[in-house]
């Protein structure tokens, strides 16, 4: 049940984002940056754990999950550091998943070759 849960919720979720595609002249970059709005917003508002819980990894994988760990991490910061967990919290809450980004990103320039589309 749990990999049906996932993946109805990553598909709800990416179903809404072509619809943006689709149906508004939002661009691609815009959408991403509305969705880790909203997963703070949601996380802000505490929406997002309960999705998380039913969703599992169809909601903490897409970018909702990343902008809810950002504010996860914010708001257990400042309770720890005061206002110096505003700017400290989000990337300590989102390091692994960033490092990840930037490895697996420079493994796959080393592989692919990356260049110009002509």
């Amino acid at each position: 049940m749990q990999y049906l849960n996932a993946f109805l919720c990553g598909g709800i979720l990416c179903a809404i984002g072509q619809i943006f595609i689709d149906k508004t002249q939002l661009t691609p970059a815009r959408i991403l940056t509305g969705y880790v709005v909203t997963g703070v917003f949601l996380e802000a508002i505490g929406v997002y754990g309960p999705i998380a819980d039913w969703g599992g990894a169809g909601a903490s994988v897409p970018l909702t999950g990343f902008g809810s760990n950002l504010a996860r991490g914010v708001a257990s910061a400042v309770g720890e550091k005061g206002w110096l967990g505003v700017m400290t919290g989000a990337l300590t809450a989102t390091a692994g998943g960033i490092a990840a980004a930037v490895v697996f990103s420079f493994l796959a320039a080393l592989v692919f070759k990356p260049g110009e589309k002509r």
